[in-house]
């Protein structure tokens, strides 16, 4: 009797002992927007884009001054966050976009994507009792085997594709601009889509309060078609062309935003959920508007204002407000971040190229995150260590600059520090040759690897 009574006793206690660190994992929001500027957000001292919502998210936990993207493009930035890895370390190197084939000169369509066997920030989050859900565009793969309800998320609704209308559209030009719910049920919005978006994971969030959450909430805006509804134009009538209507789509994006983050206070989970607001890569100024200054360059390039991008954590439970960090991070560092605060092992990452980056905001850890950090597309390449940053080329020599005092990256110091050069050259090819090779490549036999615009918008 006595040794039942002991069991049982035992067996309340472990219950109670593992409902306990359940309720101390916190829910994780992940905010990610696409090709917004890095000038153009109050928080980043921005008089004419109002976004009130984000302010006070920034004014709420850690604003990072020197957040990068681990690619200057849509679709690498993506497979390097959501893996935690360097992407070219499995290939995914290009962009997935129409005009690309493999190795043997077969064109890919559709099958281009984020290799099955990397697993993503979903998957390790569901291994630790979340629920998952994905909400917006996907673009790592239009395929049905790289579909995000097969690579870790519970739930899904968005588009496949890395583009689409704000709209309803009455005839869908490409499969991979159909709004989805779930696998395989197309239906289109009704309204505006960055508003839907915010609506879906605000129904996700009440669905799942009582348990441990993780939403990534994919926002294609500020990413044309340049679309925005007339209410929201109207409010800038002092602007006009390109610069109004990524204007009025902010706006938009800020209140979605705020309707989500709103949602965490009147649930009461605000204090223990962990919000991440960040972007994919640098505003493409002449496609949409956006603007990077004091940053010279735009998406597509490896110069700051191609991989530099607003970062915002918060996390009330465990982080001070009012927080400016200014060593260099990552969106590698979002996995094993996530990962470590829902109470991972971190030795379970032992291929991850991110670092937890709590130890550093909390003052346990003074070091910089990162010593070197890297990015490549094709020949084109750059490679940053400390303060200093050396950007190579495929038509002209090498770029070296002393960010602290050079964050515009006007001043090429390559020809008067030629053993720095020759140092970052050596890290960079080091590097390299960890590499795998592209899984797909520009079609025409002689690309121009630096078509994108060098433009750098003084």
């Amino acid at each position: 009797m006595m040794k039942s009574v002991g069991l049982l006793v035992f067996a309340l206690l472990w219950t109670g002992s593992c409902l306990q660190a359940q309720s101390n994992q916190p829910n994780i929001l992940l905010i990610f927007i696409d090709d917004g500027g890095n000038a153009d957000f109050g928080f980043q001292g921005s008089d004419l884009m109002p976004t009130p919502a984000l302010d006070k998210l920034a004014k709420s936990g850690v604003m990072f001054t020197q957040g990068y993207v681990s690619a200057s493009v849509c679709g690498p930035s993506r497979a390097g966050l959501i893996t935690g890895r360097y992407q070219q370390r499995f290939g995914y190197e290009e962009n997935n976009v129409p005009g690309y084939m493999s190795e043997n000169s077969k064109l890919l369509g559709d099958e281009m994507g984020l290799p099955v066997d990397e697993k993503t920030i979903g998957n390790y989050l569901k291994g630790l009792g979340y629920k998952t859900g994905y909400y917006g565009k996907w673009h790592l793969g239009d395929a049905d085997k790289y579909h995000p309800t097969k690579r870790g998320f519970d739930e899904f609704y968005g588009f496949r594709g890395g583009d689409r209308s704000y709209f309803a559209y009455e005839q869908i030009p490409h499969d991979d601009k159909k709004m989805e719910r779930g696998f395989g049920q197309f239906e289109e919005p009704e309204g505006y889509v960055t508003d839907v978006l915010a609506d879906e994971t605000i129904a996700f969030i009440e669905n799942n309060k009582n348990e441990p959450w993780f939403a990534f909430l994919a926002f294609n805006a500020v990413h044309t078609p340049m679309e925005a509804t007339e209410e929201d134009l109207a409010q800038f009538p002092q602007l006009s062309g390109l610069r109004k209507e990524v204007a009025a789509m902010t706006l938009a994006l800020d209140r979605a935003c705020g309707r989500v983050l709103d949602k965490l206070d009147e649930l009461g989970l605000d204090k223990n959920t962990l919000v991440v607001f960040t972007n994919d890569n640098g505003g493409p100024t002449d496609k949409n508007g956006s603007v990077n200054l004091p940053l010279s360059g735009t998406k597509s390039n490896h110069l700051e204002g191609g991989i530099r991008v607003p970062y915002l954590i918060s996390w009330p439970a465990q982080l001070k407000k009012k927080q400016t960090y200014n060593y260099p991070v990552s969106t590698l560092d979002l996995l094993p971040t996530f990962y470590a605060a829902a109470g991972g092992d971190m030795s379970d990452l032992p291929s991850v190229d991110g670092v937890d980056l709590m130890p550093y905001l909390q003052g346990k850890n003074e070091d910089r995150p990162h010593e070197t950090l890297f990015w490549k597309k094709g020949p084109r390449a750059a490679v940053r260590q400390g303060d200093w940053k050396l950007i190579r080329y495929s038509d002209r020599p090498a770029e070296l600059y002393y960010l602290p005092e050079d964050i515009s990256e006007h001043n090429n110091l390559a020809s008067q520090n030629l053993e720095k050069v020759q140092e970052l050259f050596t890290l960079l090819y080091e590097w390299e040759l960890t590499l795998e090779p592209p899984l797909w490549h520009l079609k025409r036999k002689f690309e121009k690897y630096d078509i994108d615009r060098m433009d750098r918008y003084r």
